[in-house]
């Protein structure tokens, strides 16, 4: 059986070997993720409160031991890395605070003697994560979720299973039983026998739409529910009557978060034409200042990509895209896993940079004719996950909180999750929500109570 591999993105000759658990090993852990349910979901909820809040004051405290580990993984800058594990500490601290009242008994009018809703924990959760935010993945789900009174077994990206290893020490510190959060150190060739197991209730997937779709679909066969958070294409649009400084500020790190390595990161920049011939150069400008190396250095604004392997996959949907006709303006070049800050206007439909999703620092630049046209062209994609949209005006606001096919609209500000909002796509983006009331209401048995 083969080994799992973390390579460091920033000096690859930095491997760790992670092996997998046996075939009998992963019947005992999912027989344990079983057997702590069936004591676990009949727990207060003040007992998973003081869990969970447990849980958020080891994040805190060794939040850049947990960052230097995720930027060794995946090559993220080590303050945004340390960023990542405290707000993994606000999604605990927020789930402990209001999960009682998320799932607090409805009572309703009805002509029987009494009828209520009640909202029970389903079983032993599985979730498939990532490897961009390999914290904050696992703990939105994992707060709701094991707050609801389920247990989870966590399948990660192979390239972060010191991360895993990492989480689940965490709810063992905190003093978890055996069995209410685990890992599970398996290749991604093994999870369709795992979803298939009678002891797996449902499934949560963070990942690409190949993967969604193969997770769905055996869920599907199994009648199994899950949540799926898949791509994203987000649209930034900027209408000629923004605050110019304000877009350019946010479209940075709307970008270039993770190296631009993430499903909600702006991809598309659709810019009013008459702003575009001002914003470009603008942008070109900040981009040129950026600090690109060490992601372990606190100066550094972008590190490497999480692998050669993704750099090179970013180079060639720019390479296609300017042989289609666009044109490059700044960037462009690959080194190992370092992509460069790129920016490339005239994009058109029909190009990889407009079609696709691009994980990496790409800024794919084109223009619309008026307000409507930008609302068309944000349309225009397989994907709905959320767009930006920058202006002053209360019609043009309106126009694409009403039109846009997508999963959030953020206006005059920068596409982010947030534990108090759900969060979640439509069309080839997936199809449930996390985070919020929605979030922790997606693995519970909504059950119907009447009494006469």
């Amino acid at each position: 059986m083969s080994v799992l591999k973390s390579v460091n993105p920033y000096n690859p000759s930095r491997i760790v070997n992670y092996p997998q658990v046996t075939d009998m090993n992963l019947v005992v852990l999912l027989g344990r993720a079983r057997t702590a349910f069936k004591t676990f979901r009949n727990t207060s909820f003040k007992y998973r409160e003081q869990l969970m809040m447990r849980v958020g004051s080891i994040l805190r405290d060794r939040s850049r031991e947990f960052a230097e580990l995720i930027t060794r993984e995946m090559g993220k800058p080590v303050n945004e890395a340390e960023a990542e594990v405290r707000k993994c500490a606000w999604v605990c601290e927020f789930y402990a605070e209001h999960a009682e009242e998320f799932l607090e008994r409805r009572i309703v009018e009805t002509e029987a003697e009494e009828s209520q809703v009640i909202y029970q924990p389903l079983g032993p959760i599985l979730a498939i994560m990532p490897w961009n935010f390999p914290f904050w993945q696992v703990f939105r789900f994992a707060a709701p979720s094991l707050m609801a009174g389920n247990t989870a077994l966590l399948k990660h990206a192979s390239n972060v299973q010191g991360c895993a290893q990492a989480i689940e020490e965490i709810f063992t510190k905190a003093g978890s039983e055996v069995g209410v959060f685990q890992n599970l150190a398996i290749s991604s060739d093994r999870v369709a026998g795992v979803v298939a197991h009678e002891y797996i209730k449902a499934i949560t997937l963070t990942g690409s739409e190949t993967a969604g779709i193969a997770v769905a679909s055996e869920a599907g066969r199994h009648l199994k529910k899950c949540v799926l958070e898949l791509g994203g294409n987000n649209a930034f649009v900027v209408l000629n009557d923004a605050n110019q400084e304000l877009a350019l500020n946010i479209a940075l790190s709307a970008r270039l978060q993770n190296a631009g390595q993430s499903c909600i990161a702006a991809k598309r920049f659709i810019l009013e034409s008459w702003i575009a011939e001002d914003f470009v150069p603008q942008l070109m400008k900040r981009v040129g200042q950026l600090v690109v190396g060490d992601p372990m250095e606190e100066e550094t604004d972008i590190g490497p990509l999480s692998s050669v392997k993704q750099a090179e996959e970013v180079e060639k949907q720019v390479k296609d895209s300017v042989e289609k006709g666009a044109k490059l303006i700044t960037g462009g070049h690959r080194n190992g896993a370092f992509y460069e800050p790129t920016i490339i206007t005239g994009v058109q439909p029909g190009m990889r940079v407009f079609d696709e999703e691009v994980f990496g620092p790409v800024f794919a630049v084109l223009e619309a004719d008026s307000p409507e046209h930008a609302l068309e062209l944000s349309n225009q994609s397989r994907f709905g996950l959320g767009l930006q949209v920058f202006t002053q005006s209360e019609s043009s606001a309106q126009l694409f909180i009403a039109g846009a096919d997508e999963g959030a609209v953020f206006i005059n500000a920068m596409v982010k999750s947030d534990p108090r909002l759900p969060f979640g796509g439509v069309k080839n983006s997936g199809y449930g929500r996390e985070l919020s009331v929605e979030g922790i209401r997606e693995f519970v048995n909504i059950k119907t109570i009447w009494i006469d």
